[in-house]
């Protein structure tokens, strides 16, 4: 068997565990570590492993994925997802669609401080699910707008993903989160609009709510007006240069953590719970970067992935037709598979095929770009019938809605996305514009 062809068994081989079900970690771990055997023999790959986790592990940088899990760990813990659904139910509720309105809201406003498109949608659907259900939205309405909304998570910065899409291409954490920002704004943009399309012709799907004077809207505020500065903080830190990503992730996590202590919602119990959670996270994420690191050291040995790339540049087709492909791929993979898992096992063979076409970008621009492109992509898949993760999380929460329902519901976000995914595709700039690479 040749080197390439033990690469192509190898990625087929991935692929197989994760239908039959074993772990991302594992699966990788297999392959790659079968793959390397095949290709250098035992004794090198003993050799190999003696010290492929420290070399792996010991980077400054990847603390910062331990302190992001924790700071979005506090925001649970310390109920910030209800008052920031409260507020923007305080503004947009008695809208025609406000308080699905108002879960997008809330969505891109938690998932700013928790960085995970599950736990965005798990949250919100306890939070603003009943509420929805109890003022007489229809079941597809209700769960089709927390599946979209529960998307923001994993692109609205600071976002897990986007910081292991950094760690491994080599790029800078604070421009992809930069990068991030216009297409996570106009997700939000999208997502209100596909709401206010399913009112217009569906009126009697959501019932208008009650005003809300601003004595309230003041009130709700106030309650959360930290929440906004400490995104803020991060954020704008990062993006101004006043400190790295992993000292905003710390001061992100600290200063989300002393508001839950000083309102009393983080008590000891909470403080335990949170950090054990980021502990067992933190280790399951981490199981997989070793797996991801050992398949990727194997694949690289068969050289599988550079010629791949240039019998893909060969076939002379328009590089943004190639994209297309690649980012289909991507849709096709997210309704099976876990974003995590998607991205670090496609990493290797797609990114050389990318930097091996002539976008008119530099390599750093066009990383950029197509890790945007990436995170869009993983996103859809997270909410395309019929096997996005996403509706399985919320349909579990939501037991009175038919399966059925979620996916009608689903449609006009996944439609949209569609759209964003094209439009961020044919316009590098959008992408770009703020984060100043050249």
């Amino acid at each position: 068997m040749s080197s390439y062809e033990i690469g192509l068994t190898m990625f087929g081989g991935v692929l197989a565990m994760l239908i039959l079900r074993v772990p991302v970690a594992v699966s990788m771990l297999v392959a790659g570590g079968l793959g390397y055997a095949a290709i250098l023999g035992w004794a090198p790959l003993l050799a190999n492993l003696k010290t492929l986790m420290f070399s792996r592990f010991s980077s400054y940088t990847l603390s910062i994925i331990p302190l992001f899990l924790l700071m979005g760990e506090f925001a649970t813990k310390s109920g910030m997802s209800t008052g920031l659904f409260r507020c923007a139910r305080a503004y947009l509720g008695h809208r025609p669609g406000g308080l699905a309105l108002a879960t997008i809201g809330g969505c891109a406003a938690f998932g700013a401080l928790c960085g995970s498109s599950i736990a965005t949608a798990a949250t919100m659907t306890h939070v603003a699910g009943p509420e929805m259900r109890r003022h007489g939205y229809s079941g597809a309405l209700t769960t089709g707008t927390l599946a979209g909304g529960g998307t923001l998570g994993i692109l609205i910065p600071p976002s897990v993903i986007l910081v292991i899409y950094a760690l491994y291409t080599e790029q800078s954490i604070g421009a992809l989160f930069v990068a991030a920002m216009i297409p996570g704004l106009l997700a939000v943009l999208g997502y209100m609009a596909v709401i206010w399309v399913y009112v217009k012709i569906s009126p009697q799907s959501a019932p208008t709510a009650e005003r809300h004077g601003w004595a309230i809207r003041l009130r709700e505020t106030r309650a959360v007006w930290s929440a906004g500065l400490v995104f803020f903080v991060v954020v704008g830190g990062i993006y101004n240069g006043w400190f790295s990503p992993t000292e905003a992730a710390a001061i992100g996590a600290v200063a989300v953590g002393l508001l839950g202590v000083v309102n009393g919602t983080i008590r000891w119990r909470q403080f335990q719970e949170a950090v054990q959670s980021t502990a067992i996270n933190t280790a399951f994420i981490f199981l997989i970067l070793l797996g991801a690191e050992l398949f990727s050291s194997a694949l690289a040995l068969t050289r599988m992935p550079a010629e791949l790339s240039a019998q893909i540049v060969a076939l002379e087709l328009p590089p943004y037709a190639i994209i297309s492909i690649i980012l289909l791929v991507y849709l096709v993979l997210g309704c099976v598979l876990e974003s995590l898992a998607m991205v670090l096992l496609t990493l290797p063979v797609f990114v050389p095929v990318v930097l091996g076409l002539d976008l008119g970008m530099s390599p750093a621009q066009t990383l950029i770009w197509f890790g945007i492109l990436v995170l869009i992509a993983v996103e859809v898949g997270m909410i395309s019938p019929p096997f996005g993760l996403n509706l399985f999380v919320i349909n579990s929460m939501t037991k009175d809605v038919p399966m059925s329902a979620t996916y009608l519901g689903v449609a006009g976000f996944c439609i949209v996305d569609i759209l964003r995914l094209a439009l961020l595709m044919l316009v590098p700039g959008l992408t770009l514009w703020l984060t100043g690479v050249s």
